[in-house]
């Protein structure tokens, strides 16, 4: 491992929580949309994210052949998807101009599949992952200035 690996590691942490606390934002801001261009309700998003593999810059010197070079290399996104698992809620309003016209649903709203509690325990826990990788490139940032302390 290099000396900026501990720094590249947390970085790789940083952009991925600034993305699921923008994804979480635009949740919250959308959880009482009923029509979208696509039409129907906003339908919730999720970050998805995976491991860093596969990337040589990675790999220590120290390590043995047969382990992945990936290992310690950090987070990335892979992408943000809909969250189809949770149906729409059903709100009954017949005034809404959004209202299901016929059928046994009709006068109901459909409403987005946002809830608003776990959207806000995401962003805690987005912002408290934040939080401790600025705080890990802080400590390596010390670590390294005490090091060159060492060898004046």
């Amino acid at each position: 491992m290099g000396l900026m690996s501990s720094i590249n590691i947390a970085g790789s942490g940083l952009t991925v929580e600034r993305l699921r606390v923008d994804v979480i934002s635009n949740n919250i801001a959308n959880a009482n949309t009923t029509r979208t261009p696509e039409g129907g309700p906003y339908q919730r998003q999720r970050v998805i994210l995976a491991p860093r593999v596969n990337q040589p810059y990675w790999r220590s010197p120290f390590q043995p052949q047969g382990m992945d070079a990936g290992v310690g290399g950090g987070v990335r996104a892979v992408g943000v998807e809909d969250d189809n698992v949770a149906k729409p809620r059903l709100v009954y309003d017949p005034t809404h101009p959004d209202a299901i016209k016929a059928g046994p649903r009709a006068g109901y709203v459909e409403y987005p599949n946002v809830n608003i509690v776990t959207e806000m325990v995401d962003m805690i826990s987005a912002n408290r992952a934040y939080e401790a990788n600025s705080a890990m490139i802080n400590g390596s940032k010390a670590m390294f200035l005490k090091a060159l302390e060492i060898g004046r």
